[in-house]
């Protein structure tokens, strides 16, 4: 066995136990640290300012309070007294898809920036990716290696949209 697979196997023992720690450990302890946490963020204001003419920072904007929105919501139901281990099992699992959705999105973006130097923003639903391009020359050529780039992060085939904001 060598180091890198000792490594492996060490993190991931750990994070599991660590899950596993936090999907058991009692709702009312969980409850009161997320209140703990939630009477910081109440405290602290935070002002940004968007220019309306920046579609791409719009759209990022309001996925992100969506996203945001949904968090909240599971959070509320993991640390609810009434739900059950399985349910707050699937809500932790709903909870890393969403996580892991939006670094996908994330990567996305910074690819098409990276490689066409163009502003996108991205949103995966189910089986369909919606990619917006700003700050780029619409053609329909950049469109279909937009769509090669998005779907190459994918291992199934995705419905992909590539919509050009001028």
């Amino acid at each position: 066995m060598n180091k890198k697979n000792l490594w492996f196997l060490t993190l991931f023992s750990l994070v599991l136990v660590l899950s596993i720690y936090y999907v058991t450990m009692p709702s009312d302890l969980l409850a009161s640290s997320m209140s703990d946490t939630s009477t910081t963020k109440e405290k602290e204001e935070v002002k940004t300012s968007i220019d309306e003419s920046d579609v791409i920072a719009a759209l990022k904007v309001e996925n992100t309070a969506k996203v945001n929105d949904t968090l909240e919501e599971l959070q509320d139901k993991l640390t609810s007294k009434e739900a059950t281990t399985e349910e707050k099992n699937s809500i932790y699992e709903k909870i890393k898809t969403i996580h892991s959705t939006s670094g996908i999105e994330e990567n996305i973006e910074k690819k098409i920036k990276s490689t066409y130097e163009c502003e996108a923003f991205s949103k995966i639903e189910d089986t369909s990716v919606k990619v917006v391009v700003d700050k780029c020359t619409s053609s329909s050529s950049l469109a279909n290696n937009i769509m090669r780039l998005v779907q190459a992060e994918f291992d199934k085939k995705m419905y992909i949209s590539v919509q050009f904001s001028s």
